[in-house]
């Protein structure tokens, strides 16, 4: 459970209006989904556990803007639950934080903003300009990401090991640069990551299963430096390297 002044700043970075439509995912008891109903002109909340769906219909269950959809979120398709632009506003279980981000990125229809609450660490890599991973390129990708507050461990009952962060993810119209295959971009991104302490050239030769030869003219052809290491790459180079790298790599489908 989360502490009233931390679910204050998770809503104050939501900047709600009575014109917001919202997702909420993991509502739990309704602690959070209260304050959002304050806000928002519409909440649909997703939860999974069939116990805490019931106990939430009877403490929030008849109010006009709320719905309450039972299931999973990773297997939940957000076009399915709104016809007009959403945000998504949500405490969420810190091992799927990952997982939720890149279901939510690569939806047909993406939100126009995400706040969650997560491990400050996670939070602190997503955000790196400096020092890329792969999660930090994978929302990066898609939009803006800024830590907005840091709450203190004490916040949370029963108090967790580690303290936390409110993540803003604004999300853009289209992707930061434009890439013809966007599964292909990925692809190579993750190879680039596999290995990343290696020098690039190394990490997609593996990754990728390409030879030497052919990893080091693609990057050439790119302009980057095969010595480079996959965390000192930014995402427009990430793009030069898919498209170079296209030329070497076969189809997915015969992989």
């Amino acid at each position: 459970m989360v502490g009233r002044h931390a679910i204050d700043q998770v809503v104050k970075a939501a900047d709600l209006t009575p014109a917001d439509s919202v997702l909420e995912i993991g509502p739990g008891l309704g602690t959070l989904t209260g304050r959002l109903l304050e806000c928002a002109g519409q909440v649909v909340a997703v939860e999974l556990d069939p116990k805490l769906v019931s106990a939430l219909q009877e403490l929030l269950g008849e109010h006009p803007h709320l719905r309450i959809v039972a299931g999973d979120i990773l297997q939940t398709d957000p076009a399915a639950l709104f016809s007009v632009p959403y945000k998504v506003v949500a405490n969420i279980p810190y091992y799927i934080t990952s997982a939720v981000l890149r279901h939510l990125l690569e939806s047909s229809v993406r939100p126009t903003a995400i706040i969650l609450t997560m491990q400050k660490e996670v939070a602190q890599r997503i955000v790196d300009q400096e020092r890329l991973s792969l999660l930090a390129v994978s929302v990066q990708f898609y939009g803006a990401p800024r830590i907005v507050a840091r709450i203190p461990r004490g916040a949370f009952h029963p108090i967790p090991k580690v303290d936390s962060a409110v993540l803003r993810v604004d999300v853009y119209p289209e992707p930061a640069v434009a890439v013809v295959d966007r599964e292909g971009f990925f692809r190579v991104v993750k190879a680039g990551f596999s290995a990343p302490r290696k020098q690039l050239r190394n990490a997609l030769m593996n990754g990728l299963r390409l030879s030497a030869d052919d990893v080091v003219m693609a990057l050439a052809n790119a302009g980057i430096d095969p010595r480079r290491r996959a965390e000192t790459v930014t995402i427009p180079e990430w793009r030069d390297i898919q498209e170079s790298l296209v030329a070497f790599m076969p189809p997915a489908s015969s992989r």
